[in-house]
């Protein structure tokens, strides 16, 4: 088991909790453990508010603690995840990952089909908060990103057949970005994108991979997709918007 560490960032937590007025150390925390301990084979608990059920829990076990990025297609590509058989469902996204001890050992990310999720390892976290902490403790200027709101990974024909063998009217396609999920309240949701869409192409230019449209994202203002859903190709409009990293 993993040994935990408390980690305290006071601008961080007034930012995210402005107006809340709460009183300085009543605030309840979890421990933040070690994910770089963690092994195949230990039992892990994803906590989250699946379609607002409050405190639901769903237990499995740890598969692999280094699901690389670029295996899975994903934006950040450099990173290692920790893929789990825990159910993840919507809502479960960005809910703690926690050990038998109870410490958080990654943040639920995203969920690829049953029995396949995927964690943010803990140590990624507090590399995270520690850099964040530094830049505004100095007051570094952050670079906007743009952003429209989907978790996606790139599609192979051999996680095309996996998939097509799950779902038996998974779109008759085997490259392009598949949609995990579109998050509410976005620019992809008012766009019109939906779970389980490919994108075949943007702005007139054929996507293969998820890094084609994180690369189009960072470039462009306005992204005409075609996406396959089911046996149509149909047209969409997202307008990308920017957010602080």
């Amino acid at each position: 088991m993993t040994r935990g560490i408390r980690v305290a960032f006071q601008p961080l937590l007034l930012t995210l909790l402005r107006g809340w007025h709460l009183a300085q150390g009543k605030l309840p925390v979890l421990l933040l453990g070690r994910s770089s301990e963690l092994r195949p084979g230990e039992f892990v608990v994803a906590i989250g508010s699946p379609f607002s059920l409050q405190n639901t829990v769903t237990t499995g076990i740890v598969s692999t603690t280094q699901r690389g990025g670029k295996e899975l297609g994903l934006r950040n590509s450099d990173m290692d995840y920790i893929q789990t058989d825990a159910i993840i469902n919507y809502g479960n996204s960005g809910g703690p990952l926690v050990n038998l001890d109870g410490e958080v050992i990654g943040i639920n990310t995203l969920k690829v089909t049953a029995g396949i999720s995927f964690a943010i390892p803990s140590d990624k976290i507090k590399k995270f908060l520690t850099e964040s902490h530094d830049r505004q403790a100095k007051g570094k200027a952050i670079t906007k990103k743009k952003y429209i709101g989907i978790r996606m990974m790139s599609l192979t024909p051999s996680k095309a057949k996996e998939l097509k063998d799950r779902h038996r009217d998974f779109p008759d396609v085997l490259s392009g970005a598949y949609i995990i999920e579109v998050i509410p309240d976005t620019p992809a949701e008012a766009g019109g994108l939906k779970e389980n869409d490919v994108i075949i192409s943007i702005n007139g230019q054929s996507v293969v991979s998820a890094n084609d449209v994180s690369d189009v994202i960072k470039k462009e203002s306005t992204l005409n997709m075609v996406v396959r859903r089911g046996n149509e190709d149909i047209m969409i409009t997202v307008i990308p918007e920017e957010i602080d990293p």
